[in-house]
C-alpha cells in the first residue's frame, strides 16, 4: 500500500484552552492516523482578534498555546490568523489559507482534508490550488445551515464544493441539506461518525445515579451548548406538564441566564439543574443516570450527544433535524417531536411510562458507529480524491 500523505485543516480540534472543542473531529482523525498507509498532518488555526482585542483576558489561553505540539499522538499545528469578530466571516477562509500554508512550508502532501465546511473548505479549496493537490471537505450541520445559506459566506462555500475532488457529510439528511443549496449529490458520501462503545455502553441507572449523587427523581438530560437553537427553553417550559421530572443541562452558553430566568417565572427552578461543561469521560455516566436525552435542535447534522445516548441505552426526545431518522428507527429509540412543550412533554412522559431496557436501545444503533470504521472509511475516501 501506498504512503498517503493527508494534511487535515480542522478549525474546530481541541487543545489545552479548550478541551472538549471539535473532540470529534480529534477521534475521526485519530482513526485516520491509524490507518495502514496514512501519514497526516493536522492544522489547527486559532482565530484571534486584532491587537489591542487580541489582549483581552478571554484570550490569554488562546495565545499561549503552542505554534506546533503532538497532541494525543497527532502532529498538530496551530498557526494564528486573525479574526474580525461578527462582521469577518466572509474573510477568514483566505487568512485561515494563508495560516496554513506558513505553518506547513517545505512539507508534501498527497491531498488535503477539510473536517468542517466553512471557513475549512474554502481555505482548502485555496491551500490546494497553491500546492497543486486535490481536496476534500467534510460537512457537519451548522456549516450547511448557517454558513450555506448566509449571502457573505455561501459563494465561498459553493465554490469549495464545485472544485472539491470528493465531499463528505455526516447523515444521509445532510447530503440531501447540502443538495438543496446546489451541491452535486454525487460528489457526497455520507460518513457516520464514531462511538467509543467501551466508555459508551449501557449500565444499571441506579448505579449511576448513586455515582454521581443524584437522587431516584425520574430526570432528563440536555447534553449541549446552552443557546437558543438547541433549543433547551421548550424543555424547560415542558416541565410544568411533567411533574417531578428534574431536567439537568449539560453545557454553558450565552442562554443560561435566560433559561434560569425563564424557569423561575414558570416556577419550576428547584427542578432546573445547570450543570456546566461536563467532560467528555463523564458523560457516559451522566448519560446513564438519565430516563431521557431530550433535544430538540432547530438544526443538526448528526448530533453526537444523540448518538452517545443510545449507545448508553438512554432513549431520545428529538425533533426532525438533521440524521434524526436514521437514529430513531423504532419506538425504543426514542421519539421524533415537533418543537413544542406539549409535543415534548407528551414524548417524555410515554417514554416514563414503559422504558426500555438499555441494552434493547443501545441496539438500535447495530454497529453503524465505529471509530474504526470512521477512520477506514475517511483513509478511502482520501485515496480515491488523491488518485491512490
Amino acid at each position: 500500500m501506498t504512503l498517503l500523505r493527508v494534511l487535515s485543516i480542522a478549525t474546530l480540534f481541541p487543545d489545552a484552552a479548550r478541551p472538549n472543542f471539535g473532540l470529534f473531529v480529534e477521534k475521526s482523525l485519530r482513526a485516520l492516523a491509524a490507518q495502514p498507509g496514512i501519514d497526516l498532518t493536522v492544522v489547527a488555526p486559532v482565530g484571534l482578534p486584532p491587537f489591542p482585542l487580541s489582549l483581552h483576558p478571554r484570550y490569554r489561553t488562546l495565545r499561549e498555546l503552542p505554534d506546533r505540539e503532538r497532541w494525543n499522538g497527532l502532529t498538530v499545528h496551530r498557526p494564528r490568523f486573525p479574526l474580525i469578530p461578527r462582521i469577518g466571516a466572509r474573510l477568514n477562509p483566505a487568512m485561515v489559507a494563508r495560516a496554513v500554508l506558513s505553518a506547513v512550508s517545505g512539507q508534501t502532501f498527497d491531498v488535503v482534508d477539510a473536517q468542517f465546511f466553512y471557513p475549512d473548505g474554502p481555505a482548502a479549496m485555496r491551500v490546494a490550488a497553491a500546492l497543486g493537490l486535490p481536496f476534500s471537505v467534510k460537512a457537519r450541520g451548522a456549516d450547511i445551515s448557517h454558513f450555506g445559506h448566509d449571502p457573505a459566506t455561501a459563494p465561498q462555500l459553493i465554490a469549495a464544493a464545485d472544485k472539491a475532488a470528493g465531499l463528505l457529510a455526516v447523515s444521509d439528511a445532510m447530503r440531501r441539506d447540502m443538495t438543496a443549496i446546489g451541491i452535486d449529490p454525487a460528489k457526497v458520501t455520507t460518513h457516520y461518525t464514531g462511538i467509543d462503545t467501551a466508555r459508551f455502553s449501557p449500565g444499571d441507572r441506579k448505579v449511576a445515579r448513586a455515582a454521581l449523587g443524584i437522587d431516584s427523581s425520574p430526570m432528563i438530560l440536555t447534553v449541549g451548548a446552552l443557546i437558543p437553537r438547541k433549543g433547551q427553553a421548550l424543555v424547560i417550559e415542558a416541565l410544568a406538564a411533567l411533574p417531578g421530572v428534574h431536567y439537568r443541562l449539560a453545557g454553558a452558553g450565552e442562554a443560561e441566564g435566560r433559561y434560569r430566568a425563564l424557569a423561575q417565572r414558570l416556577g419550576v427552578e428547584a427542578r432546573v439543574h445547570v450543570m456546566g461543561p461536563v467532560a467528555n469521560a463523564d458523560l457516559p455516566q451522566l448519560y446513564r443516570a438519565a430516563d431521557v436525552v431530550v433535544m430538540p435542535s432547530v438544526s443538526e447534522g448528526l448530533a453526537n450527544a444523540w448518538v452517545e445516548a443510545l449507545a448508553c441505552g438512554t432513549p431520545i426526545v428529538i425533533s426532525d433535524a438533521g440524521g434524526a431518522a436514521e437514529l430513531v428507527t423504532s419506538p425504543v429509540a426514542g421519539r421524533i417531536v415537533t418543537r413544542t412543550p406539549e409535543a415534548i412533554a407528551a414524548a417524555v412522559q410515554a417514554i416514563l411510562a414503559d422504558p426500555p431496557a438499555p441494552s434493547v436501545v443501545a441496539a438500535t444503533l447495530a454497529g453503524r458507529f465505529d471509530w474504526d470504521r470512521n477512520g477506514r472509511e475517511l483513509a478511502e475516501h482520501l485515496r480515491r480524491c488523491a488518485g491512490h
